[in-house]
């Protein structure tokens, strides 16, 4: 499976940007397809994820104002984050996993390359 994201850029505190990934090679082996960010001197953490039936999870801090979304004819996950903040700063990946479990565990399933959001003014 291949995972390739785009849509990462500079936006102001206030602003929205959309997050795209598309998927390619063995998509029926993957149920669960998501983000996860990782800002500067922090973890890596999940911010949000999708099942193949529609089950969606976010983190705290992102809960209300990012929507996570999928297009499984393309093979394709979104996020559209809206009233970003600075602290919403960071690489976001791609991610894609056989279950929520794989998700969560971060040790199997598949990652795209990073994509930078920076909330700055």
């Amino acid at each position: 499976v291949q995972l390739q994201a785009s849509g990462g850029g500079l936006v102001q505190p206030g602003g929205s940007l959309r997050l795209s990934c598309a998927g390619s090679g063995s998509i029926s082996s993957i149920n669960v397809m998501g983000w996860y960010r990782q800002a500067p001197g922090k973890r890596r953490a999940l911010v949000a994820g999708i099942s193949s039936g529609g089950t969606t999870k976010y983190a705290d801090s992102v809960n209300g104002r990012f929507t996570i979304s999928r297009d499984d004819a393309k093979n394709t996950v979104y996020l559209q984050m809206n009233s970003l903040k600075p602290e919403d700063t960071a690489v976001y990946y791609c991610r894609a996993a056989p279950s929520w479990t794989a998700m969560f565990s971060e040790n199997y399933g598949y990652w795209g390359q990073g994509t930078l959001v920076t909330v700055s003014s």
